[in-house]
């Protein structure tokens, strides 16, 4: 078999097991077996460069990061629907509907809380896709729509051209598990699945929307070359054919059926793996479509049903206070039981202490509870008039509750967080922030296997990982002798890190990778930096005065020196080791694009900051230099529209010292 053809069968299987897998939700071969597969269609396009097609497998994530979306103008608008919020207003519909057009057939399917988006097919072949905007103009998203494997790449038997409307959303368990890590890394947390969706769209760097487990369903053609169809459901049956994923919909004859399906969809709606927050309702013949016409705004032959939040009184109990993995104390209202939406509801969820304040929610108060989004239980209001005599304002707490240490507000932001360095209850988030790459770097001893140490009893802090028993390591589940003595040789040679990477571990607020370099290399000992008032560290260029609060106030904390003083005695380096060669390039920015041969990017960037230069990650007008190496993308062609100097690799190495050649003039060029 020759290349072109095993490259071809490999294609045709894995978009079949992606089909399978994706969106018929019946998948034919193990992850296992799928995984190798990909890695042999990878191997092979690696050596015959010239065997890769748009729609194969391995181009689900490709491109560098953009610099900004590009504006799409929609072939066919993309319309909003008209809302209805009663029964009353849903006949009212029906009435018109039924002035202009005879015994209407209505097609109902579930609103999706999602990011409409269109995708367009040239001769089958996925070209674009775009987000639906103001309706008129969206953006450009194709790199980040390719990453999402319900999508088909390729359309077989498809006419010359195809544009297709759909939702993409986040399902509620990759909601769920994303929030979850974004919680132990110390970011914030998404609001709801449609935000995280939105959101995860509008990353310039496809591998970050690809790493968010979105996916799509269609629910419209927005034009086509194919001949038309007589109904809605018919072309919506033959994109099911083409392998779209496609919406639900049932069939109606009468408006008083619809109106029950609709409530009947309304209970159901948690078993959806997306959000829904209605039900659409459209004239299936299309015929009757072009004759019922539109407004200036919405369609005549549609409209979206709007389920209202269901609202039910309760009591508040009692208010309680978790401390979460990032140290945010976060308020539960306990209250007696009711059932909304399918569910009895215990608890309640209070945010922080400003909104407690603000609806003034007291224990023993009578409140309207809801659930936000279908989902969160929340208090709207309290029955002021139902209040008992004696209740009091409730306030946080000024130590936390878990470790007993003083707590802090946020200075830009609501939150109240516990500052104690060893909190049990930050233990998972904090380990796994300290042995991350950019930190402590220890290979091996991710979130599962510290989730794994915590629950042993083997790791109580950081320090204790330098005290871990091979024997015990070996018996954690799916770790053995030999992954044991990879964990514990990777905690060795932690050891030996710089300064900086210790500084950034500790995980101190607005003590970033950068703030560490630069702190490690002005002190060069942990001892120098711990003895420094905030009058010396304010004195520091780039560092403020917050961060030189934290800094002082992490170093007087007894968890923090209890911590220090165990990791001085494991053997933890707390020196720096390195120091800036110079400043020739202070006040210099740099954007790396491209790859590099000589270096990854990241070490190139090591590089220009050790001689003073700030590195950044987008080109703009304020951008010094952008050093392009092959393969180089969008960075390069907006600094060549802005007049941005530009290096390639050579002339980059002879900037940093690392080649023979002419430093000096190079620098005065990019100071003009």
């Amino acid at each position: 078999m020759d290349f072109e053809t095993q490259a071809a069968r490999l294609r045709h299987e894995l978009n079949e097991h992606n089909y399978r897998y994706y969106v018929l939700d019946a998948p034919a071969i193990s992850d296992f077996a799928y995984d190798k597969m990909l890695r042999e269609l990878e191997e092979l396009e690696a050596a015959h460069p010239e065997l890769v097609t748009p729609d194969s497998p391995t181009q689900r994530v490709g491109g560098e990061a953009l610099d900004s979306f590009q504006q799409v103008v929609h072939r066919a608008p993309l319309q909003s629907l008209q809302d209805v919020f009663s029964p009353d207003e849903l006949m009212d519909f029906d009435r018109r509907v039924r002035e202009a057009a005879e015994g209407p057939e209505y097609l109902l399917e579930p609103k999706v809380d999602g990011l409409s988006v269109a995708l367009e097919y040239e001769n089958g072949l996925f070209v674009r896709g775009a987000t639906r905007g103001d309706g008129q103009v969206g953006e450009d998203v194709t790199e980040n729509i390719r990453t999402i494997r319900s999508i088909p790449m390729r359309l077989e038997n498809a006419p010359a051209s195809l544009i297709v409307r759909g939702e993409v959303y986040m399902p509620r368990k990759t909601f769920e598990r994303l929030n979850e890590e974004r919680e132990l890394r110390g970011e914030p947390l998404f609001a709801n699945p449609r935000n995280a969706a939105a959101g995860s769209m509008r990353q310039l760097d496809p591998k970050i929307a690809a790493a968010r487990g979105l996916d799509m369903v269609v629910f419209n053609i927005q034009y086509t070359s194919h001949p038309p169809f007589a109904t809605d459901s018919a072309g919506l049956d033959w994109l099911r054919e083409l392998r779209f994923k496609v919406i639900d919909y049932r069939l109606f004859q009468d408006m008083g059926e619809v109106q029950s399906a609709i409530f009947e969809l309304g209970d159901r709606r948690e078993k959806y793996p997306f959000d829904i927050d209605g039900a659409v309702i459209k004239v299936n013949n299309l015929s009757q479509r072009e004759t019922l016409g539109e407004t200036a705004k919405f369609p005549r032959w549609a409209a979206a049903y709007k389920y209202p939040p269901e609202q039910k009184e309760s009591v508040v109990e009692d208010i309680v206070v978790q401390v979460g993995r990032t140290g945010v104390l976060t308020p539960k209202a306990v209250i007696s039981p009711v059932r909304l939406a399918g569910t009895t509801v215990t608890n309640a969820t209070l945010h922080n202490q400003d909104l407690i304040t603000e609806k003034d929610i007291r224990i023993g108060d009578t409140v309207i509870v809801q659930k936000a989004g279908e989902i969160i239980p929340e208090i709207v209001s309290v029955v002021k008039e139902k209040r008992p005599q004696g209740t009091v304002p409730y306030l946080l707490p000024a130590v936390c509750p878990v470790c007993g240490a003083a707590v802090a507000r946020d200075e830009d932001g609501a939150h109240i967080r516990c500052t104690g360095a060893e909190c049990p209850a930050q233990l998972l988030r904090n380990l796994t922030h300290f042995a991350s790459r950019d930190a402590m770097d220890i290979e091996g001893l991710g979130p599962a296997v510290v989730e794994g140490l915590v629950n042993a009893g083997m790791v109580k802090t950081p320090a204790d990982l330098y005290r871990l028993d091979r024997d015990q390591v070996a018996q954690l589940e799916r770790m053995g002798r030999k992954s044991a003595d990879n964990l514990l040789a990777a905690i060795e040679k932690s050891k030996q890190n710089d300064l900086s990477k210790l500084l950034f571990a500790f995980g101190i607020r607005q003590v970033g990778q950068k703030a560490g370099k630069i702190l490690a290399a002005r002190f060069g000992s942990l001892d120098a930096l711990a003895q420094a008032s905030e009058e010396e560290l304010t004195a520091i260029d780039d560092i403020g005065g917050i961060t030189a609060k934290y800094l002082t106030e992490w170093f007087a904390a007894p968890q923090s020196r209890h911590l220090i003083a165990g990791l001085k005695e494991a053997g933890v380096n707390m020196d720096s080791l390195t120091a800036p060669v110079g400043d020739k390039l202070a006040g210099l920015t740099f954007v790396l694009t491209g790859e590099l041969s000589s270096c990854s990017r990241k070490e190139a960037g090591e590089k220009l900051e050790a001689l003073g230069a700030k590195v950044s990650g987008s080109v703009s007008k304020k951008t010094g230099c952008v050093v392009a190496g092959e393969a180089a993308g969008s960075k390069l062609r907006k600094a060549q529209e802005l007049g941005v100097p530009v290096l390639d690799e050579e002339q980059f190495l002879v900037l940093v010292g690392e080649r023979g050649g002419d430093a000096e003039a190079l620098l005065a060029q990019l100071r003009k």
